[in-house]
């Protein structure tokens, strides 16, 4: 799985995946398929496609999960498999988000 899967899933299903990343920081790939790290300030000493080859734990939140969505899915967590697994054929997490598909 590559940064660029992830990207996809974000943006075709509109969520916001997180994951821990070695240093103590945190990645955050939006439902634009931007992936940001808030707690950087300076250019980075890591690459994100080599800090994803480590990670086990994802966290799937829908984007428009609020208040106003209580009967909405909340955010889950993932493991690896089941990360790579929806990355790669889309059939091995059920959909958190279908309303919005054509």
């Amino acid at each position: 799985m590559k940064l660029s899967d992830l990207r996809k899933i974000t943006v075709k299903k509109h969520l916001r995946v997180r994951f821990p990343l070695s240093n103590g920081m945190e990645c955050v790939v939006n439902e634009h398929g931007i992936a940001q790290v808030p707690a950087l300030r300076a250019v980075p000493a890591f690459s994100l496609e080599q800090q994803l080859v480590g990670v086990q734990a994802f966290l799937v939140e829908p984007v428009d999960a609020g208040e106003k969505d209580k009967g909405k899915p909340k955010a889950r967590r993932y493991t690896r498999d089941e990360m790579v697994a929806w990355a790669t054929d889309g059939s091995g997490i059920e959909a958190t988000h279908d309303e919005h598909e054509d």
